[in-house]
């Protein structure tokens, strides 16, 4: 196992991709520790621009200046003017509320947003990609190791799937469930979403199951579980982990696609939904930048580094390549 972590961690893509990934999971794991804040509370107004410049300034000014005492003339000069309809104005100053990305469209902190839908989708990513892979790397090798009239009907079901777009069938089947919380759109992409990892294990299967150590426990009176797990899964397991990492960046995307659309999930943050009130509320015409670049920034983030450790393994545990 050693051994394994030291070559892949020797790419320089697969370090690069996940040392951003590191970065990306401890900023939303720190930030929460700083800015305890509700991302859903409406604490600011509609399209406030990023205001860290102005919140420091408010905060030195409040610092410098001497704490006023106002002395029983000024008092009566005041009620003096207040009672010909004369009020004073002064200057707004004192602390303000931080928002260090501004705010978007209903007054909510766009940061402490972003920290908290890049974790929501995440999650979904992760739960997404672990049913895609899972239902497909049992479809793949029950199909690649039985053959005959099981593989014919699994290949015959996984290729209506190929066939039909799957963002299609991914948006019938969010339009007819009612309760769409995170973990349900997870779980909606990843049965949608597993066609291509099947096909790509039975290939594998299918040209392992006549290798001579297969035959060979076939001769021993191997059981069919003990073949498939001893003596076939070790060998397409790096390309199970790299299919693994495919699937959750491909639900992060789906996520944000569905959401954009309106039918992510509802009760929490993700980037995909925060992309769709931007949308909504023409944040992109009226030049509202920081309400939907900082999310595309993070799902450009998030999926390039998957993408790029991927190669990185691709390099790594593909032969021809790696030839």
């Amino acid at each position: 196992m050693g051994h394994v972590l030291k070559t892949v961690f020797e790419s320089g893509k697969f370090t690069f991709g996940f040392a951003v990934i590191v970065i990306i999971l401890l900023f939303i794991s720190i930030y929460p520790m700083f800015d305890k804040r509700d991302p859903l509370i409406m604490g600011g107004g509609l399209y406030e621009k990023p205001n860290i410049k102005e919140y420091l300034e408010r905060n030195k000014e409040k610092e410098d200046e001497p704490d006023e005492v106002l002395t029983e003339e000024d008092q009566e000069m005041t009620d003096l003017l207040a009672s010909w309809g004369i009020v004073a104005v002064t200057r707004e100053t004192g602390p303000i509320e931080l928002h260090i990305l501004g705010t978007d469209n209903f007054g909510r902190d766009v940061m402490t947003q972003l920290v908290a839908g890049t974790k929501t989708s995440l999650l979904i990513g992760l739960v997404a990609g672990t049913i895609a892979t899972i239902i497909g790397l049992t479809i793949g090798l029950l199909a690649g190791y039985l053959g005959g009239q099981l593989d014919n009907f699994l290949s015959s079901v996984t290729n209506i799937f190929i066939v039909i777009p799957s963002f299609v069938i991914l948006i019938l089947v969010a339009v007819s469930v009612n309760s769409r919380g995170f973990i349900v759109t997870g779980i909606i992409i990843g049965i949608t979403s597993w066609p291509w990892t099947a096909r790509s294990v039975r290939a594998q299967t299918t040209s392992l199951r006549n290798r001579d150590h297969v035959n060979l426990s076939k001769l021993s009176g191997h059981s069919m579980p003990r073949i498939i797990f001893k003596d076939i899964l070790p060998y397409i397991a790096s390309y199970v982990v790299m299919a693994f990492i495919l699937q959750v960046a491909s639900g992060i995307l789906s996520e944000a696609a569905i959401s954009m659309l309106g039918l992510g999930p509802r009760n929490v943050a993700t980037l995909g939904l925060m992309m769709h009130w931007a949308g909504s509320f023409n944040a992109i015409f009226n030049g509202n930048w920081w309400a939907f670049f900082p999310m595309v920034v993070m799902i450009s983030l998030i999926t390039f580094s998957l993408n790029l450790m991927n190669s990185g393994l691709d390099q790594i545990f593909n032969p021809q390549i790696r030839s």
